[in-house]
């Protein structure tokens, strides 16, 4: 392939971005022409829908995964003081929802092969301090690779701690739990609750959106009402007698039809009828996306197998857990870092870094976080760079970004 040639043509390929089907845009107009755009019937079809991709009992469409990680957070009842462990190597957001409950966050290091929150360091650090101390861990499934969520449940239950599974990057993903049982990414079988991301280079898109899911009736009670303004309609959990909510005796005994209750602080964190039916029509086609995604992974594989030394793909098995990976990212190590990068930009390949650690940024540093805290984490983000990903990505465009890789390791 002639790069130079190609150069002229190529547009540029992103490291991720979003497949809008002609599917998507009639579903999304025919909602725009329809009674309700907001709190509408679509939204709990999307919520229905959801749940059982991902075999979980129940589901909460939201604006935003910040939204979600945030309304977990408060379902899970994070006050201030309450110590929250996390991965550092995750978008802001995993930790950030601790902090808007004026939680602590406690950063655990990462398995330097996985590139997720290792569940040995997590017992270091509840070993280290008395039973109590943290009330929960936040695991990532990073690059779609899920973790191994049993083995943090049974941290958690040993240490008395709550589970929310970031699941952004991992829908359709899997692990083979110690009975040889399936567990889809998200589904409640070992997490009290999971979250997603509809952001649009996530595996399906809403535009902006976000989901909860769990099998716990009464954390998802609490989410439907934290997600309006902690207000109910539902006159069984009314507070106030019938005679205040009336407004005058003549009320024959039945609360008005006007009649609400704000019961707690919530927020406006609601998601619209018209993202929820492009949530809808993008999930039809979400395995058909998943299957596109592992075969783009399994070819830069193959393409780089043999060059391990200069480029490290995160491992795609561990120990004895058996996982399938969601490929949201597929994440290379090399210490040309920088070169690589700059190198890919000069050719229309925008590769991006997946992440600056959490506890590097000013504002966590601003709580003592400082380099040598996380070492696996440091050197990961030392090395790491996410190639182009992303089922819309053409054989060509594949092919071009391989031997690009490929050509900068010739030179």
């Amino acid at each position: 392939m002639n790069h130079l040639n190609i150069l002229t043509n190529m547009k540029p390929i992103p490291y991720g971005k979003q497949f809008i089907s002609d599917d998507d845009i009639e579903a999304v107009v025919s909602t725009l022409k329809r009674e309700y755009l907001t709190q509408g019937p679509t939204v709990g079809a999307f919520e229905k829908a959801f749940a059982e991709y991902v075999g979980a009992k129940y589901a909460v469409a939201l604006s935003n995964g910040t939204a979600a990680l945030h309304l977990s957070a408060l379902a899970l009842g994070v006050k201030p003081g309450d110590k929250i462990i996390t991965t550092p190597i995750t978008f802001a957001a995993s930790a950030n929802c601790i902090r808007y409950c004026g939680g602590e966050v406690a950063f655990a290091d990462i398995d330097p092969d996985t590139f997720l929150l290792d569940p040995i360091k997590v017992r270091q650090l509840l070993e280290a301090s008395p039973l109590g101390t943290y009330a929960g861990i936040i695991p990532v499934d990073f690059a779609g690779r899920p973790v191994n969520i049993e083995v943090f449940r049974n941290l958690a239950d040993e240490f008395g701690c709550w589970i929310i599974e970031d699941a952004c990057h991992a829908p359709g993903a899997s692990i083979k739990d110690s009975k040889g049982e399936t567990i889809t990414a998200g589904n409640g079988d070992y997490s009290d609750l999971a979250i997603y991301s509809f952001h649009p280079v996530k595996h399906i898109t809403t535009g902006e959106g976000g989901m909860i899911t769990t099998n716990n009736k009464k954390l998802y009670d609490r989410i439907m009402m934290l997600r309006t303004h902690g207000i109910t309609r539902d006159q069984h959990k009314f507070s106030n007698s019938i005679e205040f909510a009336a407004g005058t005796p003549e009320h024959g005994g039945q609360y008005p039809g006007w009649y609400m209750e704000m019961q707690e602080l919530g927020y406006n964190y609601r998601i619209t009828d018209f993202q929820a039916a492009l949530g809808i029509t993008q999930l039809k086609v979400a395995d058909k996306g998943l299957a596109r995604r592992k075969a783009i992974a399994k070819k830069y594989d193959e393409a780089f197998n043999g060059h391990h030394a200069i480029v490290s793909p995160q491992l795609e098995l561990k120990g004895d857990t058996q996982f399938s990976h969601a490929y949201h990212l597929y994440v290379i190590r090399t210490p040309l870092r920088l070169a690589l990068y700059n190198y890919l930009r000069t050719y229309q390949i925008f590769a991006q870094i997946h992440y600056i650690p959490a506890h590097l940024m000013p504002y966590y540093r601003s709580f003592g976080w400082k380099e040598g805290d996380m070492p696996h984490a440091e050197k990961y983000y030392q090395e790491c760079l996410s190639l182009p990903m992303h089922p819309s990505m053409s054989d060509e465009e594949h092919q071009y970004v391989i031997e690009t890789i490929l050509k900068f390791y010739k030179s």
